[in-house]
């Protein structure tokens, strides 16, 4: 397939639509080709192409399905990008408040950039055809199209959470809140509200969450008070459960296992004095993110570059009081906030995910002491990654113990978080004891 390219003009709509083609024609995460688009844009445009790409990738079936009405036959090589500007001008017109006028100008006007001026014709006419008919209230009878999921994802859920799904699909679709973690290392919760205040940022809290600030607008980080003294962490609620149920004592020694990008390394720093805590990343780069963090914040940790399922390489024999196991997975339960998951990820990784959590597992089981703990996570929803490996793990590990705590009921164990559940994303938690003698 021609790679589609764009001149540096600023047009936005040619980026969002660029940034589409590479995520779902190349399998680019939103991470990676994002940043990029927005480096030419003032702080407001780059709001506004992240919400219009956000908003395609949140409504894509629906989409897709108007795309299928309107154009006979799909496009190829260099042309395919047109059908994502075309999407581009659908989600415009029926979910945005862009006027039809622009939508359908400035759309149109996207193909010079992108160097597809021979599509300009078929997308204005498509576009006014749009309109003309009302083709976004001809909706399909197909409650997978609706749910805006693919259709992979939408059998699982249906299957797992059939009382729960409606809710769980509008979540899904919604925007997620901005959660700020205090760092009362260097500043209490109370002052920070007060600086808040100051600026006039308005804010709620948590009644599970003493060190959290949820805000009720989308905020530039950066210039939030006390960002650069190491003030906060964006860190979501759930995610800010992980260091309170690690619940690490002074001069412990704790494995932080896949710690990228770090959040829940430096809480778990703040949460007791004279902690020795081991930092463990497979990837370089995400390594990086954990020492920028620790350096903001100001925190020490070890660091470790080291693959989880080989601790042979990197251990050096002295056994965890604690570990924390914030496993690779199919991170559906955060999709609100990074839409692109849906469609990066297909139904034949989450096997490949749930074997990589196993061995996982069983590889970080042994560097726990006799009576340790180790903390299980995921931000998952999908019970295969989740209560069902746990129950698979207690059952070939004779010294493993459910902290009972964690045990949900008869037949599940650990704490499902669903997204939008007291505000959070989608999480699953286990604590895992290890007994000091082996029962046969």
């Amino acid at each position: 397939m021609t790679k589609p390219s764009v001149k540096t003009n600023n047009n936005l709509r040619a980026d969002a639509a660029l940034v589409l083609y590479q995520i779902l024609e190349q399998g680019k995460s939103a991470r990676e080709c994002l940043p990029t688009s927005q480096l030419r844009h003032t702080d407001q445009n780059k709001a506004w192409l992240q919400e219009m790409v956000f908003g395609v990738l949140r409504q894509l079936p629906i989409l897709q399905y108007w795309l299928r009405l309107l154009l006979e036959t799909p496009l190829k090589n260099k042309f395919k990008v047109a059908e994502h500007l075309i999407l581009l001008g659908f989600y415009q017109i029926a979910f945005s408040r862009v006027s039809q006028h622009a939508a359908v100008s400035e759309t149109v006007e996207a193909c010079k950039p992108l160097k597809i001026d021979a599509m300009r014709g078929l997308i204005n006419a498509i576009l006014r055809n749009f309109i003309r008919l009302d083709v976004q209230h001809n909706l399909p009878d197909d409650a997978q199209v609706l749910s805006g999921l693919p259709k992979w994802l939408y059998k699982k859920l249906s299957t797992a959470y059939p009382d729960d799904l409606t809710d769980i699909i509008h979540q899904i679709e919604s925007k997620a809140p901005l959660w700020l973690r205090v760092n009362t290392k260097n500043i209490s919760h109370a002052d920070f509200l007060g600086e808040l205040d100051k600026q006039a940022i308005e804010y709620s809290l948590s009644s599970l969450h003493v060190e959290a600030v949820i805000l009720s607008k989308g905020a530039d980080i950066i210039s939030l008070p006390g960002f650069a003294q190491g003030w906060f962490a964006v860190q979501d609620g759930a995610a800010q459960l992980a260091a309170h149920y690690l619940a690490p004592k002074p001069n412990e020694h704790i494995l932080d296992c896949c710690a990228a990008p770090g959040g829940k390394t430096c809480h778990i720093l703040e949460l007791s004095e004279s902690l020795h805590l081991t930092a463990l990343e497979i990837d370089n780069q995400r390594m990086t993110k954990v020492s920028e963090n620790l350096l903001r914040l100001g925190h020490s940790a070890q660091l470790i570059l080291g693959d989880a399922s080989r601790p042979s390489d990197w251990w050096d024999g002295r056994p965890f009081d604690r570990i924390l196991l914030d496993a690779p997975c199919s991170a559906t339960g955060i999709i609100r906030r990074h839409p692109d998951i849906k469609w990066l990820r297909k139904a034949k990784d989450i096997d490949a995910l749930v074997l990589i959590q196993q061995q996982i597992l069983d590889a970080m089981w042994p560097l726990l002491k006799p009576g340790g703990v180790m903390l299980y996570a995921t931000c998952s929803i999908l019970p295969e990654e989740n209560h069902q490996q746990i129950d698979d793990f207690l059952a070939r590990t004779n010294d493993a113990q459910l902290d009972l705590q964690f045990k949900h009921d008869d037949i599940h164990c650990g704490q499902q978080i669903l997204p939008g559940n007291q505000q959070m994303d989608g999480f699953y938690y286990c604590r895992l004891i290890k007994s000091a003698q082996i029962n046969d």
